[in-house]
């Protein structure tokens, strides 16, 4: 038997979009105004996808229509939403530990929706992974809120169900206009509640300007791309399981931007999650049977 380049090389460019998202942490605390995060939700999600939708130039049809703010609101409106409520109520390394519980919980929504077996080294890699997490970002005085995990873990089963219903409902278009429709549809959904709920966002500085202006274009519209673009591809469960690359870039990015220590039992959990991911992709990577050599035909045939 011989591994699936193809899917393969899909994965790697699938694992593109999380590792980019663990840079959203650095960005927002270093470049954006506090105190406003559905705004800038809004303001990651709306103008990206309205300049996708510019480039494309193609709208949702029929039932399409539904779909496409049923994800937007999933994948990006609340879970955004409750993301943003997690991190707030709760340290960040308990925000980031209760949305590890991600993968496991599409494990079971494909078995639900895609009729996808439940796979044992599946389970196993989403608790180590978890697990790594845990050892990555949990500090041992961290506090649970009780609103707080559970909007973290509503956010997680919101991106859960939105992995899987991303690929439960095929798009009959690209991932490019997919994404559009997905992240427009987010973005509008996003405008009532950041005007009801947070004040007016203050004249914007340029780090202001240029903080928004990555996390939509990059953070949003490009790994949007890759990742609906991986969905279409791989294994909801196995794309599910690299999010767990999400906490290990920001830890990354904490100690090389930010000046932060990397104690023995990160490095553990460096190494966890990367076992996770690799046993994951191992367990869910289609193999492709070498084909035997054709015999060689006999010189004469016997009479």
């Amino acid at each position: 038997m011989k591994i699936n380049s193809r899917y393969f090389a899909d994965v790697l460019i699938t694992a593109v979009a999380p590792a980019i998202w663990g840079s959203t942490y650095f960005v927002t605390t270093s470049f954006l105004p506090q105190g406003y995060p559905l705004t800038v939700a809004m303001l990651r999600a709306l103008p990206a996808g309205l300049l996708l939708l510019l480039i494309v130039r193609r709208l949702p049809t029929g039932v399409w229509w539904g779909r496409a703010f049923t994800l937007g609101a999933l994948n990006f409106s609340f879970f955004w939403a409750m993301l943003f409520v997690s991190a707030y109520r709760l340290p960040g390394g308990v925000a980031a530990t209760v949305g590890a519980v991600q993968p496991l919980i599409v494990i079971a929504l494909s078995r639900l929706f895609l009729g996808k077996p439940i796979r044992f080294l599946a389970v196993v890699a989403g608790l180590i992974g978890m697990s790594g997490v845990a050892l990555l970002v949990l500090t041992p005085n961290a506090a649970l809120d009780p609103v707080g995990v559970a909007a973290g873990l509503a956010g997680a089963v919101s991106m859960a169900f939105g992995t899987v219903l991303s690929r439960h409902w095929q798009p009959p278009v690209s991932s490019l206009i997919f994404t559009s429709w997905q992240l427009t549809a987010g973005g509008i959904l996003l405008v009532p509640v950041a005007f009801v709920l947070e004040p007016g966002l203050p004249m914007p500085t340029t780090a202001n300007i240029l903080g928004i202006a990555y996390l939509g274009l990059i953070g949003a519209a490009f790994t949007y791309l890759l990742w609906f673009r991986g969905l279409s591809r791989i294994e909801p469960s196995a794309a599910a399981s690299l999010g767990f690359l999400s906490p290990v870039v920001a830890t990354l990015l904490g100690w090389l931007a930010l000046g932060q220590s990397l104690t023995p039992a990160q490095i553990a959990g460096f190494a966890m999650v990367l076992a996770s991911v690799w046993l994951s992709q191992r367990t869910m990577m289609p193999l492709r049977p070498i084909r035997p050599a054709a015999s060689p035909e006999p010189a004469s045939r016997p009479v």
